[in-house]
């Protein structure tokens, strides 16, 4: 096989949506599990968190059959809610929390014959102007869907936009706009992301959404995972499949972008683009051998890409690479970058084995 493997620390799942329990005590948390569980693989993370979480989140129905087919009884959410009008047959048979956005998803639910009532969330757009109805349209279709044959339980929910900044005067408008609405007479009330659940306790409300804290990674740029307590998941792991020396001015890669400024090592790694590294990720780019970080060189090729072994003298061909993981976390590869953790992860690709183990 290609020296190129995913190994996901189960428990570490198990830990880190402890973690969001623990910032909130007394509330339930809809594990977040979209787009294949953040590359982590949706079936072996929802298995694994079967026992613990009281619902899992999602953005398709598609996704929501997936995790339904592994658990009979926990609350799906379906963040986007229903795309078509028909939808809503299924996501009824599926016993799904469907989120509202717009007045167009309103009116098809309420022309809908279901099976039996959804609970629903009527999204408030509280300033990050994504999705979501304003303050009076929350006010309307609440009233127009209290007592409804389609709806089981009215719940509000709204999302953060600048919550990974701390201090954000924007989070506090945001706050304010989703609280200027408890007036009203809701069962249940969402907002919280991972960034609030760790630094905003009023933002908790009863439900929390925990997503990239699951999966070991920091929402913030000045915190790590390690000081807010998350254990990472994914390791990626590759191995070296060349070494070669070059001299002075010859160059590295695709478009010789790299030229050596001194005789230098150079070691061939299997993995690229086509894996989910990121083309774009600049020389510099850290990757670890031995223990030792070592820079990426040149261009990203779809299958390989190079790093400067001129330091760590006692590198040899076969020596594992760690991507990112354990001992390199996914948030400083992400930095270097300039792109976040969570675009690294949920991007390697489906080639790529996973390999699963707790503990």
């Amino acid at each position: 096989m290609r020296p190129l493997v995913a190994s996901i620390d189960l428990s570490a799942i198990r830990h880190n949506y402890a973690v969001a329990k623990r910032c909130a005590p007394g509330r339930q948390a809809f594990a977040v599990v979209k787009a294949n569980a953040y590359g982590h693989g949706a079936r072996e993370v929802v298995a694994a968190l079967h026992d613990e979480a009281d619902g899992f989140a999602v953005a398709s129905l598609e996704e929501a059959a997936e995790v339904r087919a592994l658990h009979d009884e926990a609350r799906i959410l379906l963040l986007e809610g229903c795309f078509a009008a028909q939808e809503y047959q299924v996501a009824a048979q599926l016993g799904l929390d469907v989120v509202l956005h717009s007045a167009p998803q309103a009116q098809q639910l309420l022309a809908a014959r279901l099976g039996r009532p959804l609970n629903v969330w009527l999204k408030l757009d509280s300033g990050m102007h994504r999705l979501g109805f304003s303050e009076a349209a929350v006010r309307e279709w609440h009233a127009r869907l209290c007592g409804t044959a389609q709806v089981a339980e009215l719940n509000l929910l709204s999302h953060f936009a600048c919550a990974d900044e701390r201090g954000s005067e924007m989070t506090e408008q945001q706050l304010e706009h989703f609280l200027s609405l408890l007036n009203l007479d809701f069962a249940q009330r969402s907002l919280a992301n991972s960034a609030a659940i760790l630094t905003i306790p009023a933002a908790h409300m009863d439900w929390l959404r925990p997503g990239i804290m699951l999966y070991g990674a920091s929402p913030f740029r000045e915190l790590s995972a390690e000081v807010l307590g998350l254990k990472p998941v994914m390791s990626l792991t590759a191995e070296l499949i060349a070494i070669r020396e070059i001299n002075v001015g010859e160059a590295v890669g695709y478009g010789a972008s790299w030229v050596a400024a001194r005789p230098s090592r150079i070691g061939t790694v299997s993995c690229g683009y086509a894996d989910g590294y990121p083309r774009h990720a600049p020389s510099g780019t850290p990757l670890l051998v031995r223990g030792q970080r070592v820079p990426l060189v040149g261009r990203v090729s779809m299958d390989m890409l190079a790093v400067d072994l001129s330091d760590l003298a006692e590198a040899q061909v076969g020596d594992a690479v760690q991507v990112w993981g354990a001992q390199l976390p996914v948030d400083e590869v992400a930095q270097a970058a300039g792109t976040i953790g969570y675009e690294l992860l949920s991007k390697v690709t489906p080639r790529v084995p996973r390999r699963y183990f707790s503990g």
